[in-house]
């Protein structure tokens, strides 16, 4: 029953609800950008290329041995889109988030009693 009660507080803690949205959210996120990516990033560059698939550019390697450099391409583009967009995202997350600046305020104006007061403790210091 212990262990119940420390998963309970550990599953409950901020920290790990905060990153399960995290995963959820970053999964649906990849989502959206491989389908950006193969149904309309690649389509116009393979289109450009003379109709390449890029899922379908491979290279033999003898017998039933393929290399599907195509597929490595769409997941450098994936992984470009997937960087690119999780940079404005963190962008704009940091410009709400972002603490205003306020000018230094103007130091305060010594008064005439703290002025003889410091001008008496520098002279009773050379005693």
């Amino acid at each position: 029953m212990n262990m119940w009660k420390e998963f309970k507080t550990f599953a409950l803690r901020g920290n790990a609800l905060d990153l399960a949205v995290g995963v959820v959210i970053g999964g649906a996120f990849t989502a959206i950008v491989n389908s950006l990516v193969n149904d309309i990033i690649l389509p116009p560059f393979g289109a450009a290329l003379g109709g390449v698939k890029f899922s379908e550019l491979t290279l033999p390697l003898g017998g039933t041995a393929v290399l599907q450099y195509g597929l490595f391409i769409q997941a450098i583009v994936n992984f470009a889109a997937i960087a690119f967009g999780l940079f404005i995202i963190v962008q704009v997350i940091n410009h709400l988030f972002r603490k205003r600046e306020t000018p230094p305020a103007a130091p305060l104006k010594k008064s005439d009693e703290l002025v003889v007061l410091e001008q008496i403790r520098d002279a009773l210091k050379t005693y």
